[in-house]
């Protein structure tokens, strides 16, 4: 019975170790037949199929048809497979390098001040398309709630939950974390604009970019002012910077 516990327990892993190698061989040779990847893998034609349905079903994999260089006959033409935007992604990218060395350069260039501008700008472009939904409410815990789910649809996984005298906005994931690491300026920009558009001070209690699961922000449950339309609150605002 064990013996049979252990080896359920292992196809889960297998069949992800396949299909893993079946997206790698359609992002190096893509578009390309199941029957090549069957082929080059050395495996069954059915298996690759199942593989590539889930990476279709996933969002991960489309289709194209096989352009017809010879009559064949009336048969449906070959389906060609690659990976889509999403699929490349398991992959990894570059991008978090690029940006680390973009912001080294401009630091070296334009110093601090030009680090805090870029981060502010950013910032402000992430919310300012919600900045009217979100002051329109009344309560603080409305405008978290309205913050979070701005956050979540610009890519941050955003909750917020009621804790003592305040709510807290959680911050799941952050596409920026790896970047922030090393330049804090990113997440003490985002607290402060947190602050201003909520219209009541905020305090920053955890990120992901230091090393914690989750970015965590403390808002108090105060009347919100009319600051979330204008006006900045000090950097000393944000609480502990990333």
């Amino acid at each position: 019975m064990k013996n049979a516990e252990t080896q359920f327990a292992a196809v889960p892993q297998h069949d992800g170790k396949t299909r893993h190698a079946v997206a790698r061989l359609l992002l190096e040779r893509g578009p390309v037949t199941a029957a090549v990847v069957a082929e080059e893998l050395g495996i069954s034609p059915t298996a690759v199929r199942r593989h590539i349905d889930a990476l279709v079903a996933d969002g991960e994999a489309t289709t194209r048809d096989a352009p017809r260089r010879t009559q064949r006959g009336r048969g449906r033409p070959a389906k060609l497979f690659l990976l889509t935007d999403a699929g490349r992604a398991r992959f990894g990218h570059a991008y978090d390098d690029l940006a680390v060395a973009a912001l080294r350069f401009l630091a070296q260039t334009g110093g601090e001040e030009a680090v805090r501008a870029f981060a502010q700008s950013r910032v402000d472009a992430l919310v300012d398309r919600h900045r009217t939904a979100i002051v329109a409410q009344v309560t603080p815990a409305e405008r978290a709630k309205a913050l979070a789910s701005a956050l979540t649809r610009e890519g941050y996984a955003a909750a917020t939950r009621h804790v003592g005298v305040g709510e807290q906005l959680c911050q799941h994931h952050c596409p920026v974390a790896h970047v922030a690491a090393e330049f804090p300026q990113l997440c003490e920009t985002e607290t402060e604009t947190f602050a201003n558009l909520l219209g009541t001070h905020v305090q920053r209690l955890a990120t992901i970019a230091s090393g914690h699961a989750v970015c965590t922000t403390h808002i108090p449950n105060v009347q919100p002012s009319s600051a979330g339309l204008a006006g900045k609150h000090s950097p000393d605002d944000g609480g502990e910077p990333a």
